[in-house]
């Protein structure tokens, strides 16, 4: 078992949720959060940090030298990244390469210098765009969905599984991620570094600062809650676009599934998601937080198709399943409910970032 972890993005949605967790599960553990609390409302886990008694350190993953007030670990779960799929479609992608591929190299860096473990949250982003959208698929009433076959290898109505090509284009952020997983690759060949790759589809809960590029079921909740408006954007503005979700209380319990078989981490890549018994479009997103809220918003249609947006992801997990013993236990509703009593419990602060 380990015995102090290093999360870098600790103060955000999914690094600070993992850090919460494994004190209150591992009362002997000693974690660490870095962060550089960037991103709007990350100042708001500082407190629940401190209250679960993760130490705090701010620093930036760019930066060597903010590694330097931080030793002793042997596990670092990489949890920082700009995770806009949008960043650098108009405009420099400077931001996320230098946050996103130069932010995991210090990572790597580091975990380098401590003979650290290392885990790192990758992205389904990094299947290429036009292979996931070229798929076979049919349109229901509600949503689209990948036909049988799809006439793409690795992608089957199940899902993607880590079968599927890399070949083409994938946004900055999926290819910045795609790298790291290159770069972690080589230090395991030439360091014997123990790791182990998570390519995750959509993350979410409570504790989710969500914006129209990230973060979606949150933004869908809060914008209920608070009653301002939403679009659904693409595809013709329907909102049949369909996505797996996977609840991070989910993504813990995997987590502490594959810290028990350390004899695994040998760099090998899992795709992570919810699958397509937790997939949800954005249209039946929308009646799920109608229930969950009972508020009714006025939501727009912008037809036009962002060139990064997909039509349809969905994760196949069957490896990681095998692997680990593991598969999602929540589901999209009680997704919908959990961030519903989150954001109520926390609305006159939530009210700001979120309203």
């Amino acid at each position: 078992m380990f015995k102090h972890i290093l999360i870098t993005g600790g103060a955000g949605f999914v690094g600070s949720n993992l850090a919460v967790r494994l004190k209150q599960t591992f009362a002997d553990l000693k974690v660490t959060a870095l962060d550089n609390l960037k991103r709007r409302g990350s100042e708001l886990a500082l407190a629940r940090l401190r209250e679960h008694g993760v130490e705090f350190a701010h620093g930036d993953v760019r930066c060597a030298e903010d590694f330097d007030t931080v030793s002793g670990y042997d596990l670092l779960i990489d949890c920082s990244a700009e995770p806009s799929v949008q960043a650098g479609a108009s405009g420099s992608p400077a931001y996320v390469l230098n946050t996103n591929l130069s932010g995991t190299i210090q990572c790597l860096e580091a975990a380098r210098r401590e003979h650290a473990a290392f885990l790192f949250l990758s992205t389904s982003r990094v299947y290429p765009i036009s292979t996931l959208n070229a798929a076979s698929f049919t349109e229901t009433e509600t949503r689209f969905t990948w036909s049988d076959p799809t006439g793409a290898e690795g992608i089957t109505t199940n899902g993607v599984s880590e079968k599927a090509s890399l070949e083409g284009a994938r946004s900055f952020y999926g290819a910045s991620k795609l790298a790291g997983e290159l770069l972690l690759s080589e230090y395991v060949a030439t360091h014997g570094m123990k790791a182990i790759i998570n390519r995750c589809g959509i993350l979410a809960g409570p504790w989710q600062m969500g914006k129209v590029d990230q973060g979606v079921v949150t933004l869908w909740v809060a914008r209920h809650i608070f009653k301002k408006p939403l679009s659904y954007t693409g595809f013709g503005g329907t909102g049949k676009q369909l996505r797996d979700m996977l609840h991070v209380e989910d993504l813990f319990d995997l987590v502490c599934k594959q810290m028990a078989k350390p004899e695994l981490w040998d760099g090998r890549v899992y795709n992570a998601g919810g699958g397509l018994a937790n997939s949800v479009s954005l249209c039946e997103l929308t009646k799920l937080c109608q229930t969950a809220t009972g508020n009714t918003i006025e939501i727009g249609a912008k037809p036009e198709t962002s060139p990064v947006d997909l039509r349809i992801y969905v994760t196949d997990s069957s490896r990681v399943s095998k692997d680990f013993g593991w598969k999602p236990q929540r589901s999209v509703p009680d997704l919908v409910e959990d961030i519903t009593r989150w954001v109520h419990e926390h609305a006159d602060s939530l009210a700001k970032v979120l309203g």
